[in-house]
């Protein structure tokens, strides 16, 4: 150290800045360096295949988790042109059975129960046009929807394999309903609707994204974009276009793209 600070001193003052910023330079260039080994220690996608016994054609959706995902529900189908509903291609196993891990509290602690949620997932449920006894469009525990097409919700990314069995025109779209729980803000607060018990287990309402295919163009990937959001309690199927009212709804996912398997 004392031989440094000689050499320092026979050499000048713009020696010693040089010296300084050599020595910074380097711890810059080293934080950096860590943090870009860091930043390359990426996540696993959870796979989830649907219809795998299917003939007809590969549809793959890759969803990037955004930094307000926290446990939600979603479904995937596909409509024509015109707004036809044509299949589902995937959809969330407590709302396709009709139980929730936490649906029961009969023992004094949660257990998996049968529970209607109208409000989760409203948009999908009224296209797929399917009307329960109980009035209610989403599948009940007595009417559950097929293994095929559910799978338990993925924790984060994931990667959806879905074959699909229907007819499909050349161009189609792919639409992606997300709603998430206790996401509370101040439009959507938890006193909006004191009356209203299904809008309680909505908080902001489920929003709706959309892409449009063409099998003409396989492996080329498209990305979702957000077209609105389902009704706030689930007492009906339209799409509210204004997403003004949303915050960290829309930071659920990061990224949505979806391409056709060549």
């Amino acid at each position: 150290m004392k031989i440094f600070f000689l050499k320092i001193k026979e050499y000048g003052f713009l020696s010693m800045i040089s010296v300084l910023v050599l020595l910074s330079s380097i711890i810059i260039f080293s934080s950096c360096s860590g943090a870009g080994r860091s930043s390359k220690i990426l996540e696993i996608p959870t796979v989830i295949n649907t219809n795998p016994n299917s003939d007809n054609f590969l549809i793959v959706l890759e969803f990037f988790k955004g930094k307000e995902h926290n446990h939600p529900l979603m479904a995937v189908w596909s409509e024509d042109l015109d707004g036809k509903y044509i299949e589902t291609l995937y959809i969330a196993e407590s709302i396709a059975k009709g139980i929730y891990i936490h649906g029961d509290k009969k023992t004094g602690k949660w257990m998996p129960g049968p529970m209607r949620r109208p409000a989760t997932l409203p948009y999908w449920a009224h296209k797929r046009g399917v009307k329960e006894e109980d009035g209610l469009y989403i599948p009940s525990y007595s009417t559950p929807m097929p293994d095929a097409i559910t799978s338990a919700t993925p924790k984060s990314n994931f990667v959806l394999n879905a074959k699909t069995t229907k007819i499909y025109p050349k161009q189609f779209h792919i639409l992606f309903e997300i709603n998430q729980s206790w996401d509370w803000n101040e439009y959507w607060t938890n006193n909006k609707f004191p009356d209203d018990k299904e809008y309680k287990t909505s908080s902001q309402p489920s929003l709706v994204y959309r892409a449009s295919i063409n099998t003409d163009s396989p492996d080329h990937p498209v990305q979702l974009k957000a077209i609105g959001h389902g009704h706030y309690s689930g007492a009906n199927g339209e799409l509210f276009e204004d997403l003004s009212t949303l915050t960290t709804a829309l930071k659920i996912a990061e990224k949505i793209l979806v391409r056709v398997k060549s």
